[in-house]
């Protein structure tokens, strides 16, 4: 049984900012149900080790890292039979709210020393240093928070195989030259081919240079971030590393994405039966004082922000209004698209609702109930919402970019029996638009319209697939390691 120590900032339903919760939770569990010994190493924020309180968890080891006494709490994923550790240090992680930033929005100014000793800790449970009765042959990291641990690992010839995974380039871990010193990095680290970017200390290149193999999330993806326009100033590090580089597409947790069964929904459906999916719609209609008058209904979720679209979602809107749609909309983010799409849910109350936050409940009812769900992105690594709602027989209007146009495909491209939503290729509002206009013409042939609703709820969109590839991945590494002949 391969053991897999799988690091992350965030695991659902403990601590979620986006989509990488979601996958920290539900890839380690379909992993466990291939036969992997998978633990689940997660910072010990406050909402996590309340959790883990509540559920009788227990102190494993101590450990003395940066001048900073760690302690690691065993406990169980909830609803999962998986293990997970909390770093236990309060001075670092005991903070309210969200685990990178502080309530005005502005990063921590210690997050470089936080992840470093997250990664610390990380590093001495792989090279069986942390007084624990279990140690990795694999160690799986995600995103920058974590992309140090393949530095610290790189010393020792006898280390486990590392993986790293680039759930979104543009969050880099960045700071300054004077923090790389402060931390006490070693200095040869200090070069362009290792953490050196521009001037700047990259976290993340520590899991792009040093990494026996990188992955993200969609095939469509890793091809993006190896060109100048996605690539954010890592695209010749990426293609560099291409042989080593692939992209693996995300699944969804089906348990609790699940039409027939969500314990969010009041009414319930399924392929073979969509009439209730009406009364989910009604219900959502009532719940945020939307007029019940046949309009079709829009749905969003998802972070207020440059990258998904915003500007193009505000441009599309008010036509649409005129024509009679509504919108329901769940999210929060820059006030400067926060601030219209108040304006616009004042100006037509009965067809705009606008929920700025996040409500796990809420997002499954929007999804549930909508006609359409829009997803603008100017870059998606590979979203979630799209396939949340092919599963909830809501058809997604996309931009065709990264894993939105790896799941989603429009009938004038495959005709309508292999269709399941719309794309728009220019990165326009026009564009968008027209999309739009198109979903909104199929919407009115009921035959047409179910057959895309039939085809998106058919679609296998669990881990056990993805679960498999990285299965693979994982055994590539071990066997590469044991002969090196193999590379």
């Amino acid at each position: 049984m391969t053991r897999v120590l799988f690091v992350s900032s965030e695991v659902y339903p403990l601590v979620k900012t986006g989509g990488l919760a979601d996958v920290s939770a539900s890839l380690p569990e379909a992993l466990c149900r291939l036969g992997y010994d998978v633990n689940i190493l997660l910072p010990g924020y406050p909402s996590a080790m309340e959790t883990a309180g509540a559920s009788g968890a227990s102190r494993k080891a101590r450990i003395s890292i940066d001048g900073y006494t760690v302690n690691l709490v065993e406990t169980r994923l909830p609803g999962a039979a998986v293990t997970l550790w909390l770093v236990d240090c309060p001075p670092l992680f005991g903070r309210e709210g969200n685990p990178y930033q502080n309530d005005q929005g502005e990063d921590w100014p210690d997050n470089a020393w936080r992840f470093k000793l997250f990664a610390r800790v990380g590093a001495k449970i792989a090279m069986d240093q942390a007084g624990l009765s279990w140690h990795p042959e694999i160690v799986h990291c995600n995103d920058w928070q974590s992309a140090l641990l393949p530095v610290f690992l790189e010393p020792y010839p006898e280390r486990p195989g590392t993986v790293f995974t680039i759930h979104n380039l543009a969050y880099q871990g960045l700071f300054s030259r004077k923090t790389f010193e402060d931390l006490g990095l070693d200095e040869s680290l200090w070069r362009f081919e290792k953490l050196e970017f521009h001037g700047r200390l990259s976290f993340i290149k520590g899991g792009l240079v040093f990494s026996d193999r990188i992955t993200t999330v969609s095939p469509g993806y890793a091809e993006e971030i190896q060109t100048p326009a996605l690539g954010y100033g890592l695209d010749g590090l990426l293609r560099y590393r291409r042989p080593q580089l692939s992209g693996i597409l995300n699944g969804i947790d089906t348990r609790t994405w699940n039409p027939e069964e969500d314990p969010h929904l009041d009414n319930h459906y399924g392929r073979d039966h969509l009439k209730n999916k009406r009364l989910c719609q009604a219900n959502l209609q009532r719940s945020l004082g939307l007029g019940p008058n046949g309009a079709v209904l829009l749905g969003f979720v998802g972070r207020l922000v440059e990258q998904k679209g915003l500007d193009w979602l505000l441009t599309v809107m008010p036509p649409l209004l005129e024509r009679g749609c509504q919108f329901a909309m769940l999210g929060s983010g820059e006030r400067r698209y926060e601030e219209p799409l108040k304006e616009l849910s004042l100006k037509w109350p009965d067809r705009v609702s606008l929920t700025l936050g996040y409500d796990e409940a809420l997002a499954h009812r929007i999804t549930a109930g909508c006609d359409l769900f829009l997803m603008p992105s100017r870059f998606e690594p590979c979203g979630l919402n799209q396939m949340y709602s092919l599963r909830y027989g809501t058809i997604p209007v996309v931009h065709s970019v990264g894993g939105l146009r790896d799941t989603v495909f429009d009938p004038a491209d495959t005709g309508i029996d292999n269709a399941n939503g719309f794309c728009f290729k220019s990165p326009d509002s026009a564009s968008f638009l027209a999309a739009i206009e198109r979903a909104l013409d199929c919407h009115k042939n009921r035959k047409a319209w179910r057959r895309l609703q039939e085809n998106g709820m058919a679609g296998d969109y669990s881990w056990k697939q993805s679960a498999l590839h990285y299965g693979e991945l994982y055994q590539g590494i071990l066997a590469e390691r044991q002969d090196p002949n193999l590379k």
